[in-house]
């Protein structure tokens, strides 16, 4: 265990006037030698590494932060470069952070020539460790800068002094760490240095700061002991720079494909969504990988009380409110969410996204989904119920005969997976998800079952997809079709490794300007063509001697593995009397069902199945028909390969 002292840290827009650094207090405890590693990564290269694991005589796991330790030679030329660099250096007359890096660095080189002489013990190696610790505490964030340059914590907290600060790891949950503040004076001192980062103020006459730290993480804290007893604290939420989509959502087993397809068909005709959870569930990861799925040329409008979305649209138009100027109660110069969600209906959105509905903004929230606007919001809530008797109580105010203006609510929640995925034993999962019918009245459209880690489907039920259809003009028959289209797209992007927001955003633009195009794109990469499969479908004497292999996305397909595969959904067709559910095919063929829906739709295309609906106890399921022309094939497939 040691205690060192680091000097403070540079704002973007502050200039030093002071010589002497300012000293902060801080303990940081080694990595023990006879750790139980569980996990270890670095952040920094060389530099800067995460050591996760259970001493022995500890109860619970310890999140370390192992740094390159510096030389008292190394400390000396550190202290002497870092007292003229905070002299000299005004971040704010550079400009840009990767400008103000490469001048701290390059002042840093000059310094370091300049004070070789005279700090002639310290090596090369010496100078990379003083240039990390520089960078670290003038443009980074001190003794916490490691753990937020690790993108696996989700936040941090500092509850006082004496305390270790405890992360939030995407693996490993709540765990404290090896770093802690050792005196009041210290933390006090930090905390003013974090506000004014952020561009704020905090003192005893405003001991509560909630702002933003460069890199969009959110800062919320408590100055002294004006309002929590133990003194100062602190907490950071970061803000993940790559915002996961909805590929990456299907892919952590957050929803399933058929939801995305789901979601993606109400966004495209303006439907409103809410998503409901607890705090950290997750919510406004779904908001942001919903919102990429808004149709191209459409006006987007955001309304936050902090910027966390990140969407990869051009026509948006992002507002975040701000806090008063005014002393003692006075609300001068406020604009809260309510004056920003009036303002955004004179920009004519086409999609209202509201980030955390809290007060009477819901109020015109709802007249602008009466009006046509469509809306994605967020709501505290713990199931449907709470989050409407939330809304039509104090101080939203929701008139219950507005409520049905919400097509769908998703209820999104950290839970324990019965399967853990790549040793993540926590996940997120969008446990049910509503469709609005009436005031009081819900239908659940897919709901998780925790046992298998699987999701249940009522889609081809939906209320909400059967009004599109009418609205558009559409068949029932259509919409599921179109349902099973989207669903392929959104598997085909996850096999391709096409994850990135942008990426996404990207083939779902081309779905939308040319939805065939794309599809006969997919099928070409994934799936034989046509006229390599006519062969297998001709009459035996017009056929051909059949090629050896044809080309597929993988590799090479023998046509026997075609055909026995064509066979084998005859055969499932043929057991049941001609026809039968895209269920029962999946299960009894064993194929994934991308897999087996593109075969479906190559059989479809030469006329031998078709689809129809048949209505079971009193619902309509989608079956597909085998044709007189698909029980010739069927039969001259069973001849050919019985003679080989």
């Amino acid at each position: 265990m040691f205690s060192f002292k680091i000097p403070s840290i540079l704002g973007k827009g502050s200039k030093v006037k002071t010589v002497a650094p300012v000293v902060e207090e801080v303990q940081v405890d080694p990595v023990p030698k006879d750790l139980n590693i569980l996990d270890e990564y670095w952040v920094r290269e060389k530099f800067a590494r995460i050591v996760i694991g259970k001493p022995i005589d500890a109860t619970t796991i310890i999140y370390y932060v192992d740094e390159v330790q510096l030389s008292q030679g190394e400390r000396a030329a550190y202290n002497k470069i870092f007292d003229i660099i905070a002299r000299e250096l005004n971040p704010a007359e550079i400009g840009k952070e990767e400008d103000v890096r490469k001048e701290l660095l390059s002042e840093a080189k000059r310094l370091g020539d300049k004070y070789r002489m005279a700090f002639k013990a310290v090596t090369p190696n010496g100078w990379e460790k003083i240039n990390y610790y520089l960078e670290r505490d003038l443009l980074g964030f001190g003794p916490i800068n490691s753990i937020m340059i690790d993108y696996r914590i989700e936040d941090l907290s500092c509850d006082g002094v004496n305390v270790p600060i405890f992360v939030w790891h995407r693996k490993f949950e709540s765990i404290p760490t090896n770093i802690r503040f050792l005196s009041k004076e210290a933390l006090d001192d930090y905390i003013v240095k974090l506000a004014h980062k952020s561009g704020k103020h905090v003192s005893s006459a405003f001991p509560i700061v909630d702002a933003m730290l460069f890199g969009k993480h959110r800062l919320a804290a408590s100055f002294r002991d004006e309002v929590s007893p133990k003194g100062s604290t602190f907490t950071v939420r970061k803000f993940r720079e790559e915002p996961f989509s909805i590929v990456d959502l299907v892919q952590m087993g957050t929803i399933s494909d058929e939801m995305a397809a789901y979601f993606w068909m109400l966004i495209e005709n303006r439907a409103t969504i809410m998503v409901i959870g607890g705090t950290g569930s997750g919510k406004t990861t779904i908001l942001n990988a919903l919102a990429s799925l808004i149709k191209p040329g459409m006006k987007l409008v955001t309304v936050e009380e902090t910027a966390e979305l990140n969407l990869p649209h051009e026509n948006w138009v992002q507002f975040v409110s701000r806090e008063s100027y005014g002393l003692t109660g006075s609300k001068v110069g406020q604009i809260n969410l309510f004056d920003l969600v009036k303002t955004s209906l004179r920009y004519r959105p086409d999609y209202l996204i509201v980030g955390e509905v809290r007060g009477e903004e819901a109020y015109v929230m709802f007249q602008a989904m009466a009006t046509g606007h469509g809306g994605l919001s967020t709501l505290h809530a713990e199931n449907i119920e709470y989050a409407i008797r939330r809304l039509v109580s104090p101080p939203m105010n929701v008139s219950e005969t507005y409520i049905p203006l919400i097509n769908t609510v998703i209820l999104v929640e950290r839970v324990v997976l019965p399967a853990p995925k790549a040793g993540m034993t926590i996940g997120r999962r969008a446990r049910m998800t509503w469709e609005v019918e009436d005031f009081e009245k819900y239908v659940n459209a897919f709901s998780w079952v925790p046992q298998d880690d699987i999701f249940l489907s009522r889609a081809k039920d939906s209320i909400i997809l059967m009004r599109l259809a009418e609205r558009m003009g559409k068949s029932r028959r259509w919409i599921i079709n179109e349902l099973e289209r989207r669903k392929i797209v959104i598997r085909w992007m996850a096999d391709k490794g096409i994850r990135n927001v942008k990426d996404v955003a990207r083939i779902v633009y081309q779905y939308y300007s040319n939805p065939d195009t794309l599809m006969s794109k997919i099928e070409e990469e994934a799936t034989i063509k046509k006229e390599v499969l006519q062969p297998i479908f001709a009459a035996p004497q017009a056929t051909p001697s059949a090629p050896e292999t044809v080309p597929t996305m993988e590799a090479q397909t023998p046509v026997r593995f075609i055909e026995e595969s064509l066979i084998k959904i005859y055969d499932i067709l043929s057991t049941h009397a001609g026809s039968a559910s895209l269920e029962t095919l999946a299960t009894d063929s064993g194929m994934d069902d991308v897999t087996l829906w593109r075969y479906l739709n190559i059989l479809k295309g030469f006329g031998h199945v078709q689809i129809i609906e048949k209505k079971e106890d009193n619902k309509f399921s989608t079956f597909f028909s085998l044709t007189e022309r698909g029980n010739s094939a069927y039969q001259t497939l069973k001849t050919r390969l019985s003679k080989k």
